[in-house]
Formats: structure tokens, C-alpha cells, sequence
């Protein structure tokens, strides 16, 4: 993990070069700071080589590499600890010159580090071409066993029946014996994560008798993330032609892959062939292979399977499947079938093993792997009970180590920027559903990022990148991705990896939090019990821990409070939601390089919040969600926040934001969220241009007998910046009759792509100042945000809406004017709409799924006449 030291340490130089407040003085430290700039920034390039290696085929020695990367990562880490060391002392002693000046600027003279990062360099330059010399020397064969072969027999013998996946296999074989497809050469691809089947599904298709018969030549392929064009073709043609020329083999270089090509095509042409590429990794080595086969015009096949979404889109959209995940039926039929082969399971042990087989999460490898463990162990109820009861049991967790060798891949060929991302998710706790936007902000305060464009973009491009590889499993609420998640198979190996690079260690039981050699040099803590604070010697134990930069309480949520300990002074990230503190822990303050805090008390944020003039998120949450009834002056915030000009998030469930000062202004705040409406004022908003998300929550009801409406959409609508807008009434009460509501609608920003209202009772009619956005995607529309019987859509209308939701509403009679309307429509949801008789019969072309959760049953009908089966879901 060379390369998320020397992107943290970067991370933290363009900080003090960029900071509004920080002037580094005199010139021969400005001078030292862009040279060791310079010197970290060659360094990620060389690290990069690593992929470029990767991606070419090379074999490199990876043990060497891997040792040269630990001495690079100790000499990064060491420097960054003395430069942040250094840095803070001198921002302390400042504050305490100043400490009336809650604005001040700060100086930093890093004259004193010269010979530190002298040293640093002249260590680091001898590293990087050793490194550099590990990349353009690759071995010539592989010296140990890194060459893990993926597949496995994960549903039975080859001669079996399938056990699962039943429904994909047979789609996959019509489509590669259909005679009635394009005669013109094709490529299938399976895509999946690792152990999900692949290799199984491709094996079972060769051997399949219809598909041995119809091809005249075949040949199946394991190549792996290293494999060599020329031993490809050797193991084709020592299956196509039954041997090779040895004059041939005994050539050398062009010479001999020449005359393997000529052998391969050779063999393969006037013949329908079909070839199976098992294992594919690298772009290169299979657009090599595939322009190499011929395409007779007779309807040979390639199939391919891989990990790699770039891999598998070889094949045409058509051709591409990828293979999921058994449902809990398939799973345990499967783990049946490998435990007691052809005996019925004992009667008392199903209940256990339907439970164990679910918890497998639907992976067949781990399915394979735990039944061979209890295929050797004892087969009691008690036994069964306690492997189910627990994924932390030693059957699950030798399963986990067992299947790393065929996991570790899809980590160790990540790019290199892709890895810290990857094993961040780790933090959270196992099958822990990770709010998207929590994870782009860790990994943006982290500093993993790529620096050159936006921040958000960047954080979504990385995070495609893992899914594309098959390592994140995403979940949509809505048709928009808001948690993801990973298996606990790899959840597994992300913690024995970020241990062993001290990226990150999780503490959750009383040995953990008094291994010292584990704890010691380590980044970042995460506190997975939050009981632990409670415990002296643990307690104690983390004073040693000095370098700690992320404080990541993970756990549980602990309604009690615990001592949390603050005494890290180089903390940038602290993360205790889930524990409830009965004041502000004001320890926090002397931790000035601080730039993520997320805390739960119920008191007042206090003035002095503003000597974290690094603080860049700062969310707070209330125990069990209890907040002071809006009186038109309830804030948790002090007027200082506004000199707290770094500020990016803003987060403070039901507050009001304080009055600005003259000429207070907040330019980099773009997340403002769980406020009240009352307080999103003209003069506050203006104050605050470059916002783009904002969320308030209010708790007066649309029919309260205020004078006066609330102007609080006439605000928002001079928001040109704005993308996302969610806005909650709570506890809504509403009359018979639709009212006037509290909170006209005006015309929003037009860049406008995401709204969520709830609770507003606004007349159907008011939907047209909604509904002519040009750039609005998704609408979610809760707990009778729109009111009465009767909504008519025109083909004008939402000319780019994707997503809809509709939540609790008195709706009876949905059209449309035509079957032209709402044409980009992508995923419809409609739950708890109980008086709905009429939704339109036809939506736009696009639409790919529909749901109706607890609606009126005759709303089917409309569906039923006008959606295939496989789009529409009933609940």
C-alpha cells in the first residue's frame, strides 16, 4: 500500500499549499515543499508501472516488488509523520498567541525538515530504481505458485445434474447451439464475481453432448491475470490438432509464435470450432486471440468467461450474461447435495442448514467450501446450530481463508489508486449496507482521489471501476444506487489485507484493543464494539496509538454514553455516530488538523467549534431523532460557524442556521442538510452560492394557521447550482380538503436533477412548476406530498424523468395523454396507494421495471395489459 501513503502524504502538502489560511514562509520553504511535491508525485508514477506490468501480461517478481513496496510505504509514512508533527506545534503555539482571533492566518516554516526530506529523497530515489528495475526485467516463468486456478466444481460432478443456475445455463447453451442465429463467427461472455460459477457454467457447456456434436473442434483455455499468448496457442492446438510440429516448438521468439499462429488458424479455419477462454484479465492478450480466430461464416463460437466488465463487452450486448447470485432454495440444495451427496438430510439438522446455506449469501464457492468443512465435522443439531448462529464461526471463517486464494486476485490486480478505495470498505461492519455518499466523503477526506477534476466525479469514477470488477454489490432504492456493499468472502480478505499494510485495523473484542503490535503505526482505528471505550486497559492502550488518523466508531449504535479518547493528536477523521455523548467533546479542539466530525449529542455546538479551521465535515445527529419544536429560533449552531470557511458538509439535524454576519459567507459549502425551511432565508442562502445539495426537515403541518405563507421555494429557486433538493414536512396533518399549502412552489433551478418531497398535500395541479425541468432524473414523492384524486401527465412533461416514486398518496385516476409521455422513463415504484384504480397502460419505452407494493388491486389490470411479466413486480 506504497500508494496510499504517497497519495496521503500529497493529499496533505496541497492542503498547506492551497489553504486559505495558511502562508508558508520564508522562500527556501516554499521551495522545499514543491521539491518534495515533485519528488511525490514521480514516485506515483513509478508505482503506476505496476499496472501498466499488470495489464501487458508481464510477469514480474512479485515477492520482491511486494517487499520494496513496504519499505516505501514505512519511508512515506515516517515523513508525513514529521511533517504533520512539525506543522501542528506550530499551529498550536499560533492559536495560543492569538487566541482571541477565531479568523487568523497561520504561518508555517518548514525550514527545520530540510535534511528530514533530503533524507527522504535520497532513500526513496535508491527505492525507485530498484522498483523501477523489478518492472522492466519480468521473470521469465513464474517462480511461485501465484498461478491460482479459478475454477472450481461448484454444482456437482461433471456427469451431475446442475444444482442451480439451472435457468442461465440453458439460456447460454440455446444461444450458442441456436441454428438459427447469424452464421457469422460470435463471442458469449460470462461475467461474475469470483466463485460465483463462471468456470462451472463454461465447463458444463463444453462438455455438454449437444455442443460436443455440433462443433468439429474444441478447446478450453484457463489463461489467469499472467497468462502468455504463446502458451495459449500451445494449449489450443495440443487440443485441436492433437500435438505440435517440433520444429516449431524448438524455435525461439517471433519465429516460434509466428508458427503457432499459422498452426492455430490453420487447424481452425473450414472448421466450426468452438473455443472456451477461461479466466481472462487482460484486453491485450484477448483482442490478440480473437483477431487470430478465423471466422468461417458457419456459426463458430468464443466463450469467455471473467471478472471484468471491460473484458466481457468483447461479446455483443446480446451475448453478455452475467451470472447471479443462487436464491436461498438453490443455495440449499446445494450445500445439501455436497454435504450428504444423494442421502436425505436428518430431519433435525434442515432448519440449521437452510440457515447456513443463507447465510453463504448465495456465492457457490462458499457454499462448496463450508459443506466440505461440515462434511468432516460433526453432524448434531447443537453443532449445526452454533455454525449458523454466527458468521464468525471457525467453519465460515476456514472457508473464508480457504477461498482467499481465488479471491486475492480480484484485489491484487486492482489498479493501484483503485486499492485504498477498495479496502475502505472494509471499515463498515460485515454485510453493512454503506451509504454511497458516506463512503465518497471518507474517501474524499482521504485523500484518495485524483486531484485534477471534481471531487464527487472522481469518487463516482472509482466506485464504477470496483463494481465493473466485480467486487461491490450494489443496492437501488428508487432506481438510484444509495448503499452498496461487500460479500463477507471478501469483506474477509479486505481486513487480512488492510492489517498486514497497517492500513486500518478493527477492534471489536478485548484482545483486539490490547494487541500493541497491532495497533502500533496504524492509520486508522476501527472501533467495531463501542463497549471497548469502556475498558481501562483498552483505553489506556490507545494513547500509544499517536499516529492515528481516522477514529471510525463503526459498531452498533450505544445509547450510553462511553469515553470516547481523544488524545490523537494528528486526527483528521472522527466518526462516532453511534455513540450517544451527553455534551461536546470539547477535547476535540485541540485537534486542529481535524476535518471530519460526526458526532450524537443533544446541547448546543459551542462558539469555539470554530478553532477546527480545517473542519471540512460536520454532521450532527440526536439521540433516537428528538429535537426542540421549531419556534422560528432553534439552533444548535453558534454565529461562528460562519467563519469557518473550509466547510464543505453542514449537517445538523433540526437546526436552524444562525444569522450571518455582515459579509459572512461559506464559498465551499456544497451539502446542507436536516434544517429547518425557516432558517433557508434569501439572505442566508445568498451566502452560500455554490451549494448543490440542501435538505431541510420542518415540523409545521401544511394546514398550520400561519398569517403568512413560507417563502421557502422562492429561496431555493435562485439556487443555480443545485442538483438535489429534499424537503420533509414531519408528522403531517392534513384536512379533508386539499388546502392552500404553507409552502408554495415556485420555479426551480434548472439544474435541478434530483427532488424528494414528503408531507407538502400541494393539488396535482401544482405538479406542472415541477415538471418542465429539463435535467430532473428522479422524483420521490412521500407521505401525500401531492394531493387529490385525479393527476394527468401531457407528452411535454418530464422530458427527461428516469426514476419515479409515489408514497402514501389519496390518487385514484393516473393518465396519460398518449403513449408518448414520460419517454425516458426508466423504473417506476408506486407503494401504499391504496385508493389507486387507473395508471397509465403504456409508459415510455424505456421502462425496465415497475412496482406496486400494498396498492389497489384493479391498478393491476392497467399494468397486466400493458408491461411483459419480467418488468412488473407485485408486493
Amino acid at each position: 500500500m506504497a500508494y496510499a501513503a504517497v497519495i496521503s502524504l500529497t493529499y496533505t502538502i496541497e492542503r498547506l499549499i492551497k489553504h486559505s489560511r495558511v502562508s508558508i514562509v520564508p522562500k527556501p520553504s516554499t521551495h522545499l515543499v514543491l521539491f518534495l511535491h515533485d519528488q511525490l508525485r514521480a514516485l506515483k508514477a513509478v508505482l503506476r508501472k505496476l499496472d501498466y506490468s499488470s495489464s501487458g501480461g508481464s510477469i514480474i517478481d512479485t515477492k520482491m516488488v511486494d517487499a520494496l513496496d513496504v519499505e516505501i510505504r514505512e519511508a512515506v509514512r515516517e515523513l508525513e509523520d514529521v511533517i504533520e508533527s512539525h506543522v501542528l506545534n506550530q499551529f498550536l503555539s499560533q492559536s495560543d498567541e492569538n487566541d482571541d482571533n477565531e479568523t487568523r492566518s497561520f504561518i508555517v516554516d518548514l525550514q527545520e525538515l530540510k535534511q528530514d526530506v533530503d533524507s527522504f529523497a535520497q532513500a526513496v530515489n535508491k527505492l525507485k530504481k530498484a522498483y523501477i528495475q523489478e518492472m522492466i526485467n519480468p521473470l521469465l516463468k513464474e517462480k511461485d505458485d501465484s498461478l491460482i486456478p479459478t475454477g472450481i466444481d461448484c454444482f456437482g460432478d461433471d456427469e451431475s445434474e446442475m444444482v442451480g443456475l439451472s435457468d442461465q445455463y440453458m439460456t447460454i447453451k440455446n444461444r450458442i447451439t441456436n441454428k438459427l442465429s447469424p452464421s457469422v463467427r460470435m463471442a458469449v461472455s460470462l461475467r461474475g464475481m469470483a466463485g460465483i460459477g463462471k468456470t462451472t457454467i463454461a465447463k458444463k457447456l463444453f462438455l455438454d453432448p449437444l455442443i460436443s456434436t455440433r462443433f468439429d473442434r474444441r478447446a478450453f483455455v484457463t489463461i489467469g491475470p499472467k497468462g502468455q499468448f504463446e502458451d495459449v496457442l500451445l494449449d489450443i492446438l495440443n487440443q485441436v490438432n492433437r500435438g505440435v510440429d517440433e520444429k516449431i516448438v524448438l524455435m525461439e521468439g517471433e519465429g516460434k509464435l509466428n508458427g503457432l499462429k499459422r498452426m492455430v488458424q490453420g487447424r481452425l479455419t473450414e472448421s466450426r470450432y468452438f473455443i472456451v477462454l477461461d479466466d481472462v484479465w487482460v484486453m491485450e492478450l484477448l483482442y490478440q486471440l480473437v483477431d487470430l480466430f478465423p471466422d468461417n461464416n458457419n456459426g463458430s463460437k468464443i466463450l469467455l468467461t471473467t471478472r471484468l466488465e471491460q473484458v466481457a463487452e468483447i461479446a455483443d450486448e446480446h451475448c453478455r450474461y452475467d451470472i447471479r447470485f443462487l436464491d436461498k432454495r438453490e443455495s440449499w440444495d446445494l450445500l445439501r447435495h455436497k454435504v450428504f451427496d444423494e442421502m436425505p438430510c436428518p430431519i433435525e439438522l434442515e432448519r440449521a442448514g437452510k440457515k447456513i446455506a443463507e447465510n453463504c449469501e448465495g456465492l457457490p464457492l462458499l457454499i462448496v467450501t463450508v459443506a466440505e468443512f461440515l462434511s468432516k465435522a460433526e453432524k448434531t443439531r447443537e453443532y449445526w446450530n452454533m455454525v449458523a448462529n454466527d458468521k464468525q464461526n471457525s467453519v465460515f471463517v476456514g472457508a473464508y481463508d480457504q477461498m482467499s486464494k481465488v479471491l486475492y486476485p480480484s484485489y491484487n490486480y486492482l489498479p493501484q489508486h483503485l486499492k485504498p478505495c477498495f479496502l475502505y470498505m472494509a471499515v463498515f461492519p460485515q454485510n453493512y449496507k454503506i451509504p454511497r455518499s458516506k463512503l465518497f466523503n471518507f474517501w474524499i477526506v482521504e485523500g484518495f482521489l485524483e486531484l485534477a477534476c471534481s471531487p464527487d466525479y472522481s469518487a463516482n469514477q472509482f466506485f464504477e471501476s470496483l463494481v465493473s470488477c466485480s467486487l461491490v454489490l450494489v443496492h437501488k432504492w428508487s432506481g438510484v444506487m444509495k448503499t452498496c456493499s461487500l460479500r463477507s468472502s471478501f469483506w474477509y480478505l479486505c481486513n487480512q489485507e488492510a492489517r498486514k499494510s497497517k492500513f486500518f485495523h478493527g477492534l471489536k473484542s478485548l484482545d483486539d484493543g490490547l494487541a500493541e503490535e497491532s495497533l502500533e503505526s496504524q492509520r486508522r482505528l476501527c472501533i467495531r464494539n463501542n463497549v471497548l471505550f469502556s475498558i481501562k486497559d483498552v483505553f489506556d492502550a490507545m494513547a500509544s496509538v499517536s499516529m492515528v488518523r481516522s477514529l471510525l466508531c463503526t459498531g452498533p449504535y450505544h445509547k450510553y454514553p462511553v469515553p470516547i479518547y481523544l488524545g490523537l493528536k494528528l486526527l483528521k477523521i472522527l466518526d462516532a455516530l453511534t455513540i450517544r455523548l451527553y455534551e461536546f467533546p470539547i477535547e476535540v479542539l485541540n485537534q486542529v488538523q481535524l476535518t471530519y466530525l460526526a458526532i450524537t449529542f443533544n446541547c448546543k455546538v459551542p462558539s469555539s467549534i470554530s478553532k477546527l479551521w480545517n473542519l471540512e465535515y460536520l454532521i450532527v445527529n440526536r439521540h433516537l431523532s428528538i429535537v426542540k419544536s421549531d419556534d422560528g429560533n432553534s439552533s444548535y449552531l453558534p454565529t461562528e460557524i460562519w467563519d469557518m470557511k473550509e466547510l464543505k458538509h453542514l449537517q445538523v439535524m433540526g437546526s436552524n442556521l444562525p444569522k450571518p454576519r455582515e459579509g459572512s459567507c461559506l464559498p465551499n459549502l456544497s451539502t446542507l442538510l436536516n434544517f429547518s425551511a425557516r432558517s433557508c432565508t434569501k439572505d442566508v442562502l445568498e451566502r452560500i452560492p455554490n451549494l448543490q445539495k440542501l435538505g431541510f426537515r420542518n415540523e409545521v403541518a401544511p394546514d398550520n394557521n400561519a398569517d403568512q405563507p413560507m417563502r421557502f421555494f422562492d429561496c431555493v429557486s435562485d439556487l443555480r447550482e443545485l442538483k438535489i433538493l429534499k424537503c420533509v414536512i414531519v408528522n403531517p396533518i392534513f384536512k379533508n380538503e386539499v388546502a392552500s399549502p404553507l409552502f408554495p412552489l415556485s420555479i426551480f433551478s434548472s439544474n435541478l436533477y434530483q427532488l424528494n418531497l414528503s408531507g407538502f398535500g400541494y393539488p396535482w395541479e401544482e405538479m406542472k412548476k415541477i415538471s418542465s425541468l429539463p435535467k430532473l432524473e428522479v422524483l420521490n414523492l412521500r407521505c401525500y406530498a401531492f394531493r387529490g384524486p385525479k393527476w394527468e401527465v401531457d407528452r411535454r412533461e418530464f422530458p427527461n424523468l428516469r426514476f419515479l416514486l409515489i408514497e402514501d398518496t389519496d390518487l385514484v385516476h393516473w393518465t396519460t395523454e398518449d403513449d408518448h409521455c414520460l419517454k425516458e422513463l426508466v423504473y417506476m415504484k408506486m407503494k401504499h396507494c391504496y385508493k389507486l384504480k387507473e395508471i397509465p397502460r403504456k409508459l415510455g419505452l424505456s421502462v425496465q421495471k415497475i412496482e406496486l407494493i400494498e396498492c389497489n388491486p384493479l391498478a393491476e389490470v392497467f399494468i397486466d395489459g400493458g408491461y411483459s411479466e419480467s418488468s412488473f413486480i407485485r408486493e
